[in-house]
């Protein structure tokens, strides 16, 4: 897993757009505007930050070690998902379709409509 590899995932789902809105380390995946996932460019350890269903958040951390509150965010709501190996390459994605679903579903109707009409 490298960070290209991440970057090409998040960049061929609807509407995504990327910036370093923080510094020049911090890359943030939004979708319409609203992030989905943190990522610093410069470690050499992979992980990400992602929004996650609160319940789903808490049973992530207890089934896996490399699941961690969300550093530097809420923790009820983001995650932080190092990717040591701990779980399969497919769950990964998932967690990062799940954060990216997360964040549409709390966009408003109408932006919703305009992300369906893109």
């Amino acid at each position: 897993m490298n960070f290209e590899k991440i970057r090409a995932y998040c960049l061929q789902k609807k509407a995504v757009t990327e910036g370093f809105p923080f510094d020049e380390n911090t890359i943030v995946f939004k979708v319409m505007g609203k992030m989905f996932l943190l990522m610093d460019i410069n470690e050499i350890e992979i992980s990400v930050n992602l929004k996650c269903n609160p319940e789903l958040a808490i049973a992530l951390r207890e089934k896996y070690e490399s699941v961690q509150p969300g550093y530097h965010m809420n923790k009820q709501l983001w995650n932080t998902v190092y990717y040591t190996g701990e779980f399969p390459e497919r769950e990964f994605w998932e967690m990062i379709d799940h954060s990216y679903d997360e964040v549409v579903q709390k966009l408003s109707k109408k932006t919703q409509q305009e992300l369906a009409n893109l």
